[in-house]
């Protein structure tokens, strides 16, 4: 409050009935009180990933992809250790496609599940 609402307010107020003080004072409380509720009662809603279906001849790049607008509400950095691990396999190592975009999926799930619990943590 500007200090110039302060002052209008304190000089309405000396004006006032002592009974008209109570009750403008219940009805600040009552506001007061009011706008705590309000504040209290606002829920959040949990993000929930996209259902995108995987393309039968998807690459890792285009799975990642996918999984990243997927799990939009996910820090991918937090995630960029496991994925380029996978990437690698499948890349230089020769691990089976298929596989390794299974395991890819396994891993944007559990950071999921992991940010649900966060989510719904106090």
């Amino acid at each position: 409050m500007s200090t110039s609402s302060a002052k209008r307010l304190q000089n309405l107020f000396r004006q006032l009935t002592e009974q008209d003080q109570e009750s403008l004072l219940s009805f600040a409380e009552f506001l007061q009180a009011r706008a705590s509720t309000q504040a209290a009662t606002v829920v959040r809603s949990l993000p929930v990933p996209k259902n995108i279906p995987r393309s039968p001849e998807e690459s890792i790049i285009a799975a990642i992809k996918r999984l990243s607008q997927c799990y939009y509400m996910l820090d991918k950095s937090k995630m960029l250790h496991e994925t380029a691990d996978l990437v690698t396999q499948h890349c230089l190592q020769g691990q089976e496609l298929q596989g390794v975009i299974d395991r890819l999926e396994l891993v944007f799930s559990q950071h999921y599940d992991k940010f649900v619990r966060d989510f719904n943590s106090p």
